[in-house]
């Protein structure tokens, strides 16, 4: 059974707009997917159409389980989603409150949900925090509490939009190292590059709410022409050694190979007149 299944799906926002344009998408179990595109490519449409925010459809199904209204209860469950900014996701006064508002609607009962609580903010290194108030955290640990609310949940999948966006670079690390540890299935809408090298399998771009490739990821970021032509930028270990005319460059450099490259640029730059 598939982890994820969208067949032919379209969808236009009631300007007219059209975002999808028969999107099909299979995801198995385990897999960790990314989706790459240019700001309006339909990303975050497609993501909210996992577990049925913006709309339900039987074109989507999760687990084999279709994304209707009478579906939407377990949906829910099995999907975690992370939005991009994690003040549309907090909303009560303690960070336990917001990491229990998941599992409480489920009727999970109250012990039960504080071992749900305690074990979601332990994976995103937040424990101790359940008394604190989430607007008086820093951004960055805003962004675990988000992560720790769907986890709290027991997903069988991750939907992420921009999980590295607009923090620090200690951060982003840290966030990266989190989601490099969870064994879920995921899907990750980012035009953090980097670590979308460091975290994905495959990588899906869609442009114009099609997609217009899709593959393993160290095919789809070494295609520099592919990339720029749908308005991207290849990682930063390609840019370096495509400058340095490596034709076929990996996607993530062995601290050897950085350091050789760190190295080279260097060089080159003490013999530039």
């Amino acid at each position: 059974m598939k982890a994820v299944e969208v067949t032919g799906l379209s969808y236009a926002y009631p300007d007219g707009t059209r975002a999808l344009r028969d999107v099909d998408l299979c995801i198995d179990e385990g897999e960790s997917v990314a989706l790459l595109g240019p700001n309006g490519a339909g990303k975050s449409t497609l993501l909210l159409h996992l577990n049925g925010v913006l709309a339900v459809s039987d074109r989507v199904h999760i687990g084999g389980l279709p994304v209707l209204q009478e579906n939407l209860s377990e949906v829910r469950r099995r999907v975690g989603l992370v939005f991009q900014d994690p003040d549309d996701q907090l909303f009560s006064p303690s960070v336990f409150d917001d990491v229990a508002f998941g599992p409480l609607n489920l009727g999970v009962p109250p012990d039960e949900v504080r071992k749900r609580v305690d074990a979601a903010l332990e994976k995103v290194g937040m424990a101790g925090y359940g008394d604190r108030s989430p607007f008086h955290l820093s951004f960055g640990e805003r962004k675990r509490i988000a992560l720790a609310t769907v986890l709290s949940m027991e997903p069988s999948l991750l939907v992420l939009d921009e999980p590295t966006s607009n923090v620090d670079p200690r951060a982003r690390r840290e966030i990266i190292e989190l989601l490099r540890g969870m064994g879920l299935t995921k899907v990750i809408a980012s035009h953090d590059m980097d670590m979308v090298a460091e975290l994905c399998d495959r990588v899906m771009v869609l442009a114009e709410g099609r997609v217009v490739a899709d593959g393993p990821v160290d095919e789809i970021l070494t295609d520099v022409e592919l990339l720029e032509r749908n308005g991207l930028e290849p990682p930063s270990s390609v840019r370096v050694l495509s400058m340095l005319g490596v034709r076929h460059p990996p996607v993530v450099l062995s601290p050897e190979t950085a350091r050789e490259a760190r190295d080279q640029v260097r060089r080159d730059g003490s013999r530039s007149p």
